[in-house]
């Protein structure tokens, strides 16, 4: 009997290890123990690795459809809290209770325009999110399923060791080959993030200036004042002067002559703009009370008198031609001269001509110029 026994467990070692191979596995022994079938151990040993290659990429796609919602939340909470700051900038309009009755009118137009850029920002957050949305999906699901893929191959019993050290290099060199690029896109990001322009916003980067037709990733198309289109890499965006934000302020150096009564002078300049305050033309719409700032330079044949006007976004310089031009014809009519500049020139007539001499004197010989010894 005992050697019965010990010849059946022998038996079964033998089959096991043939089986399993020398380090069973859990299941490949767990399989066999309950069946005593060699060819389901075999299976189930097969089997394994694909099925944790399976659920490996199971947990990534799952990983990546949690990361996904999180992004989402994530950017539609920043971009609600930024648009609420836009929202509330655009709605604010003046008390009609304070206000000039006569401006009713203008106030009702202004608040439909308020509305129209309301609705704009609204849009334009919308895109943003969605460009933001976009890109960050991707990164998260590149990294997310690059990790998988070599967990993957590392069932199959694939040293990672030369595949991760490879991969380090190319990385490396694709870094130092393309940092631009990646400057670029980054600063595109964030560029989108912060909202620091979107098209049709008029901004200032340095080298041009103009109007923005498009924003991608990697560059930002201006197009200025004489139609040229600029490419301009984001990377290269060291400054923005956004000029279309919110509001925008006009600002007039008014010059009068010398002899004008500075205090009537800035009294027309002050109901000039004030008409135009109250009437809100189009493309010309004053926000604010204008105000003269008073004298602000003594030039060569003019003073220079400030006015400030807070207008619209991107409206500061229709403004400022309207307020200039009614300002030319209230100069005329209350007779203040617009200086240019003046000469004074005295003319010398001569009668007779000097007298030369005939001769020259030991005086005048002793400061004849002379050439330096060096030859200066």
């Amino acid at each position: 009997m005992g050697f019965y026994r010990a010849r059946m467990l022998t038996i079964i070692g033998a089959t096991l290890e043939d089986a399993c191979g020398d380090d069973p596995g859990f299941l490949c022994e767990t399989v066999f123990d309950v069946t005593d079938s060699e060819f389901l151990a075999e299976l189930a040993e097969f089997l394994l690795h694909p099925a944790k290659v399976l659920l490996i990429l199971l947990a990534a796609w799952i990983i990546v459809r949690v990361v996904r919602r999180l992004i989402d939340r994530g950017i539609d909470s920043l971009i609600d809290r930024q648009l609420d700051q836009d929202v509330e900038a655009a709605a604010a309009v003046d008390d009609p209770e304070d206000a000039d009755p006569n401006r009713l009118e203008a106030l009702a137009v202004r608040a439909m325009r308020k509305a129209e850029r309301t609705a704009i920002q609204a849009e334009r957050a919308r895109r943003r999110s969605e460009t933001l949305g976009l890109v960050l999906k991707s990164i998260a699901a590149l990294t997310i399923y690059t990790i998988a893929a070599f967990m993957a191959i590392a069932e199959f019993g694939v040293n990672l060791g030369p595949l991760i050290a490879s991969a380090g290099i190319v990385g490396i060199a694709l870094g130092f080959g393309a940092q631009s690029l990646v400057k670029d896109f980054l600063s595109g990001i964030f560029m989108l993030i912060e909202d620091q322009f979107g098209v049709g916003d008029v901004i200032d980067v340095g080298d041009a200036a103009g109007v923005v037709e498009a924003v991608s990733l990697r560059t930002t198309l201006i197009r200025d004042v004489h139609g040229t289109l600029w490419h301009v890499p984001n990377g290269e965006i060291a400054r923005v002067a956004n000029k279309s934000q919110e509001w925008a302020r006009a600002v007039l150096d008014i010059e009068v002559a010398y002899d004008t009564d500075l205090q009537h002078a800035m009294t027309v300049i002050k109901r000039v703009a004030d008409a135009v305050w109250r009437e809100a033309p189009p493309n010309a719409t004053i926000l604010e009370e204008p105000e003269i700032w008073g004298v602000e330079n003594f030039a060569a044949s003019a003073i220079a008198i400030r006015l400030a006007v807070k207008v619209e976004p991107g409206e500061q310089w229709a403004t400022s031609r309207e307020i200039r031009r009614r300002l030319k014809a209230a100069f005329d009519e209350e007779r203040i001269e617009i200086p240019f500049p003046q000469r004074t020139v005295w003319v010398h007539e001569v009668t007779e001509e000097p007298a030369k001499p005939s001769h020259t004197s030991e005086a005048d010989l002793q400061f004849q110029p002379k050439a330096a010894p060096e030859g200066g």
